[in-house]
């Protein structure tokens, strides 16, 4: 099962949140709990989680969980679970980015698989290096800036070293994650191509069941919850940066 955060405050004012630490608003902690009751009620019981470091993500976990009567689950939280960083553009509005720089290069900043935005220098608050919860790693890992390719080289390892061993024994696994970061996971689970995954988008909020043949395949992948308001979610992700 994989489920993209609940809103957050930079969600809710369309902001390149990136790596920025941020809240869940009102509504993302409803949609968080929303999610945990819709996976109880499809009779989904979980043996282990993880989840990034970034609170957005943490805390969708923690009330979906808590929503489910699993909140003692174990959960894994790793940097390697992020959100892409959009460097230079954290912070921004991506509608007053478009109209600075135009739709196709914001498009391209935004949607494209192996260009990323300009980078920020390990001087800016915005760098990792900053940031105490990643005091412990190596500084030449911690990126300025990304593109989805880079998010890609990082989630993939962590899926089949940490994730699925334990699909392989049988253990059902709730993600908690990001829009990039489940992005890049659902680009290799569903063999979508480079070129066509610049328009998946994930909304917030919305679970998404996957199960698996014994050469870990996709036997089937449903989201759970009332469809056409999960497509209308995926269609207003998609018109984000829209002018």
């Amino acid at each position: 099962m994989i489920l993209r955060h609940g809103e957050s405050t930079w969600n809710q004012k369309n902001l390149f949140t990136g790596w920025h630490d941020v809240q869940l608003t009102d509504k993302g902690r409803g949609e968080a709990v929303a999610a945990g009751r819709t996976m109880l009620e499809a009779g989904l019981y979980f043996d282990t989680s993880h989840t990034s470091l970034l609170e957005r993500a943490v805390l969708t976990c923690n009330m979906a969980l808590e929503a489910m009567g699993q909140v003692w689950l174990p959960v894994n939280r790793t940097w390697l679970l992020n959100e892409r960083h959009y460097g230079a553009l954290q912070g921004l509005d991506k509608k007053e980015t478009t109209e600075r720089h135009g739709e196709e290069q914001t498009y391209i900043w935004r949607r494209s698989f192996d260009v990323p935005p300009p980078p920020v220098d390990t001087s800016s608050p915005e760098h990792p290096v900053n940031d105490r919860r990643y005091r412990l790693l190596d500084r030449s890992l911690l990126p300025g800036a990304e593109c989805l390719k880079d998010v890609v080289a990082r989630v993939l390892p962590y899926w089949n070293d940490s994730i699925v061993p334990q699909l392989r024994n049988n253990q059902t696994v709730l993600v908690t994650a990001h829009g990039n970061s489940l992005r890049a996971l659902v680009m290799h689970l569903e063999q979508i191509s480079e070129a066509d995954i610049a328009e998946l988008n994930i909304p917030t909020g919305a679970p998404k069941r996957y199960t698996f043949n014994d050469d870990m395949s996709v036997a089937s992948a449903q989201y759970l919850g009332d469809v056409a308001a999960i497509e209308a979610a995926a269609a207003a992700v998609a018109k984000q940066a829209s002018t």
